[in-house]
């Protein structure tokens, strides 16, 4: 029984067929908004992030925080009986979401269209790396292959320099939001129509999406936009500054932020200079602007030149690496960290959700789930008994995951399901699955 209002998505159903990020990210902003998410993974061997170093007593450090909040399931979808049971739980779910290549669910005989025309309600994503159709759809997708083509890598790093990727994997992270955003408009329509609807998310369209300023840039101008290191597209000062010891970011981008600016470092005479006049004089001579403000804050520590900038109200701050970020006390303050159970692990430290919704608020359950974890479970609210769910385990149909799970218990102890609240084409092989770390 939940205590106090319930979250956003509780009583809807999500059926997750997905591997690495794109899918399972979806998949977790759902959870976390309150969805039943029943993760289906291969149970020989699973989603391929269970794989992935680090590792602890076994347990991928990536998955059980990229999972957390699902119930898993493993099941065979290439066995005739596995894929049946599948065919059950999609007319259980409201959703379905998969980050499969194109074509695979219908050659495991799971034709998206075949589901939707068994529940006409049922919403169904497939997140794919280049669209369901078009010239490049049958290519396999990574994270990296992604970003190549999307221009991202084109203007990320120093100006002159190699191509650089974007340091979190940022195609298969925006498709999966991307992924959340329409699942959520999916089922309002379905509210306000009745119907489902199938949702075509492609992560190179959502790479190419972010591009706005440098879609401003081209299709207004021509221009080519290219890297810059920390600088930004039109705005200066706008980027990464150097100090005696590092460097820290300021962002002057307003007319009172560039006197506050200039103020603080004892720059006056900067701004008194008509080739930094406006602030389009600034971006357009920012070659010679950042080496005359380094002038001044390369002799002077960081903390300096933070506090009096701080002082005048401009926006800057240092560059953190993550294990400051991991322990900001700004965060914590906030309870943004989170302890989640894991039957393994005992407890699961990790990032919450930033969707903190004050009336329905997000609630993040436990830690990913063990390969088969929760087989018996669903299987058996799907009406199977538990003698016909040992005959499928016993032909590799199915894996309970129940002698590891209690094996598990009996060393680090019993991690109950408390809740936390926010303020070949192979359906689970490497060469199937659209993107990837």
């Amino acid at each position: 029984m939940l205590a106090g209002p319930p979250p956003p998505l509780h009583g809807i159903r999500v059926i997750e067929v997905g591997n690495y990020m794109a899918g399972p990210f979806c998949g977790l902003q759902l959870a976390d908004l309150g969805a039943d998410v029943v993760k289906v993974e291969n149970p020989a061997g699973g989603d391929l992030t269970r794989s992935l170093a680090p590792f602890d007593h076994g347990e991928s450090g990536s998955f059980v925080r990229l999972n957390r909040g699902k119930r898993g399931v493993a099941l065979d979808l290439k066995d005739a009986e596995g894929a049946r049971i599948f065919r059950a739980l999609a007319r259980t779910a409201d959703v379905v979401v998969e980050n499969l290549r194109p074509g695979t669910m219908r050659d495991l005989g799971l034709d998206p269209a075949d589901l939707r025309a068994a529940d006409p309600r049922l919403i169904y994503v497939a997140v794919s790396g280049w669209g369901q159709d078009g010239p490049y759809a049958d290519r396999p997708a990574l994270d990296i292959i992604v970003q190549g083509l999307s221009g991202l890598m084109s203007v990320t790093g120093e100006a002159g320099g190699p191509p650089v990727k974007v340091g979190v994997s940022v195609a298969d992270l925006t498709a999966g939001l991307y992924a959340t955003i329409a699942t959520l408009a999916a089922l309002r329509a379905r509210d306000r129509d009745g119907a489902g609807q199938l949702i075509d998310l492609s992560m190179f369209e959502s790479a190419v999406s972010l591009a706005q300023w440098e879609a401003g840039q081209f299709f207004t101008s021509g221009e080519v936009p290219r890297r810059a290191g920390s600088a930004h597209r039109v705005l200066a000062p706008y980027q990464a500054i150097r100090a005696s010891d590092g460097h820290f970011v300021v962002g002057a981008t307003t007319p009172r932020n560039w006197t506050g600016f200039c103020r603080a470092l004892d720059l006056g005479a900067l701004e008194r200079d008509p080739r930094f006049a406006e602030g389009n004089d600034r971006r357009r001579n920012v070659d010679l602007l950042i080496p005359l403000i380094e002038a001044v804050t390369g002799v002077r520590p960081m903390d300096h030149s933070l506090a009096a900038l701080r002082a005048e109200g401009v926006p800057c701050g240092e560059i953190a690496d993550y294990d400051r970020v991991f322990t900001d006390p700004h965060l914590e303050a906030r309870g943004f960290f989170v302890e989640l159970p894991h039957p393994v692990l005992g407890t699961v430290r990790g990032i919450g959700t930033p969707l903190r919704l004050t009336g329905t608020p997000a609630r993040l359950g436990r830690a990913g789930p063990l390969l088969g974890e929760h087989t018996v479970e669903v299987l058996v609210e799907l009406g199977l008994a538990r003698a016909e769910i040992d005959a499928l385990a016993a032909r590799g149909t199915v894996s309970l995951g129940e002698r590891r799970a209690e094996g598990a218990r009996a060393s680090h102890g019993s991690a109950g399901a408390s809740e936390v609240e926010a303020g070949g084409r192979e359906p689970s092989g490497e060469r199937r699955a659209e993107g990837a770390p």
